[in-house]
């Protein structure tokens, strides 16, 4: 059973600016919540383009593991999507969409995702896993939304 996870978030700021964000893989590290001791261990290029694999080690419920994941959509200022190669899940993929809106841009995240397991892990995830990323999305969107507001918040003391 394939479950799906969407996320909306209102940014200030250009486009340009906020899809360049999300394009820099190193920026992963800092809107993941800290509990999972995530960390990039490599990335095949510097900014996200189609086909850029990045690979990263995570804890859940400390236990260690590695993901990889590969960018199988990509559209400069509109999506991209990473879909994972190795990992905790039978099937992830993540598409980002960005879109200019009055006043700033409008970042809508949509993941497909299934659990391994057939049955178990169905039971896994509505015990456990969809409140588990319902909080790893809270957690990146307070952070994004803070980032923005305090470049937005910046630019604006510059100008006045």
């Amino acid at each position: 059973m394939t479950h799906t996870l969407r996320r909306t978030t209102f940014l200030p700021g250009e486009l340009a600016d906020v899809f360049a964000f999300f394009g820099n893989p190193r920026n992963l590290e800092t809107i993941t919540p800290p509990w999972l001791g995530f960390r990039i261990t490599s990335a095949s290029d510097q900014t996200v383009r189609q086909g850029t694999r990045i690979r990263y080690r995570l804890k859940l419920h400390g236990i260690p593991m590695s993901w990889e994941s590969r960018i199988t959509e990509y559209e400069v200022n509109s999506h991209f999507a990473d879909e994972q190669i190795t990992g905790p899940y039978a099937r992830w993929y993540h598409r980002h969409s960005f879109r200019t809106v009055a006043g700033g841009v409008e970042m809508t995240d949509e993941v497909d995702y299934r659990l391994p397991f057939g049955p178990l892990g169905r039971f896994v995830h509505w015990l456990i896993v969809r409140h588990q990323l319902r909080s790893i999305f809270d957690y990146r969107t307070q952070v994004i939304a803070s980032l923005f507001s305090d470049a937005s918040r910046d630019q604006q003391e510059v100008t006045v």
